[in-house]
């Protein structure tokens, strides 16, 4: 059996890191993992959730019902859209007056919710990428992956000592990147692609850990494996 394809439109490479060790960490098996969004031979598609929102309305312009129906992503064993629960409090006019127009007949934004629990936003988040993309609902072979509030609380989960301030109300903390960009420098992390590859092999290794701090974690492992059981050995 050939490895598994899988696809991932995501804000940008740094997430692209945490979601492929959590991936290592479900599947436990090798797969191939294409990006197809931020794409570097895309430029004017820009990076970040704005970048997901316009690789979502050119996948709604080609007027598939359905991720898996589209014969651009077809081939693909699994196919996942990522963006960050922190979207949720963003506004459309941050990308421009182009991407306001577009959003016109979509679901608004900002769409927070209060948090605790992070399951409420999470959801109105799902609603918003429903809309972006023109389809009702996921189907057997696509997922939304929304950590909360970023993926930074991920990758915290796994790398911070078990008793760590910034653990306590981990999917509801806005400020996680620039908190952990402060820690003393045994624990500081700054968002970069060269410090996340460092740890990406944390994530996959504490995996359990995140999980039991990160609701969105969870669910996130429990629908990849409910997918995955159609390729898994």
């Amino acid at each position: 059996m050939s490895d598994p394809r899988i696809a991932l439109v995501a804000e940008g490479s740094t997430d692209f890191i945490v979601i492929e060790a959590a991936l290592k960490a479900i599947l436990q098996r090798p797969f191939v993992l294409n990006q197809l969004q931020p794409e570097p031979t895309r430029p004017e598609m820009g990076g970040g959730w704005c970048g997901v929102f316009k690789w979502c309305q050119e996948f709604r312009q080609r007027g598939a019902a359905h991720i898996e129906s589209d014969p651009t992503l077809s081939n693909f064993d699994l196919v996942m859209v990522h963006l960050d629960a922190d979207v949720a409090d963003k506004s459309y006019a941050d990308c421009g007056d182009a991407v306001v127009q577009a959003a016109l007949a979509l679901q608004p934004l900002p769409c927070a919710q209060p948090c605790p629990p992070p399951s409420d936003t999470v959801l109105a988040v799902e609603a918003v990428l429903r809309s972006w993309l023109g389809i009702s609902a996921t189907g057997s072979k696509s997922l939304f992956c929304i950590p909360s509030k970023a993926t930074e609380a991920w990758l915290s989960a796994a790398t911070l000592p078990a008793n760590h301030a910034l653990l306590t109300g981990l999917d509801c903390n806005l400020h996680l990147e620039t908190q952990l960009a402060q820690l003393s420098s045994g624990q500081r992390i700054r968002k970069s692609v060269r410090q996340y590859r460092k740890l990406a092999g944390v994530v996959t290794a504490q995996w359990t850990q995140v999980i039991s701090h990160c609701s969105q974690a969870a669910l996130f492992d429990q629908q990849v494996k409910s997918i995955a059981q159609a390729f898994l050995p």
